[in-house]
């Protein structure tokens, strides 16, 4: 019997998809969190074989919550669920060391199958996705400059993004204006469109 951990945000979503896991014979939900921070606790506790996160999850995002787990329960394997195919999330979950990838819009035995498999020691990643990957390439993005624009894509100024940043506010109009270069962008809100759509913020 496999044992899964089960992250999702929205507690409609995660009890349909305990409900379809739970149908399976082999398979069992030892137990389900709700937001990034409480995965690495409960599992812990729980040892699941395979944890079925979903990015987007409060307080912590599921791509971090996921390399903290495998760094706390190497044994647990992580299957990512998304909603959005988003070539660079996928890009980031690989380099996590996630073993799994799948869009939320999945046929549900497709979901009972990758659980088996990465359980097995399988990688899968949706082969649309994986195509889109391959395409638009690597981030561009330092790391610094895509913690500007991710804070200027919530809405702050140069001056709050500064202050966070503990950087002046000239550097972070520097940020500001590379991120807009190195992306080929018309201006600030281009290059949060752009970033956002290949996932690198």
């Amino acid at each position: 019997m496999l044992k899964i951990l089960l992250a999702e945000d929205v507690p409609m979503v995660r009890g349909a998809l305990a409900a379809l896991l739970d149908i399976e014979p082999d398979l069992t939900v030892v137990a389900q969190v709700g937001s990034g921070d409480r995965i690495v606790p409960v599992a812990l506790e729980t040892r699941p074989d395979v944890a079925i996160i979903d990015v987007d999850l409060p307080v912590l995002d599921g791509l971090s919550a996921a390399e903290e787990l495998h760094a706390k329960l190497p044994t647990c394997r992580t299957l990512i669920l998304t909603g959005l195919g988003r070539p660079g999330t996928l890009r980031r979950a690989l380099s996590v060391s996630v073993s799994g990838f799948l869009l939320k819009d999945t046929p549900s035995e497709r979901l009972a199958q990758a659980v088996r498999e990465v359980a097995a020691g399988r990688r899968i990643i949706d082969p649309q996705l994986a195509l889109t990957a391959w395409d638009v390439g690597e981030n561009p993005l330092s790391g610094r400059e895509v913690q500007v624009l991710r804070l200027a894509a919530g809405g702050a100024e140069p001056p709050e993004i500064a202050a966070v940043m503990h950087v002046s506010v000239g550097t972070v109009r520097n940020y500001l204006t590379k991120t807009v270069t190195k992306l080929n962008a018309r201006n600030r809100v281009d290059a949060i469109r752009i970033a956002t759509e290949a996932g690198w913020i």
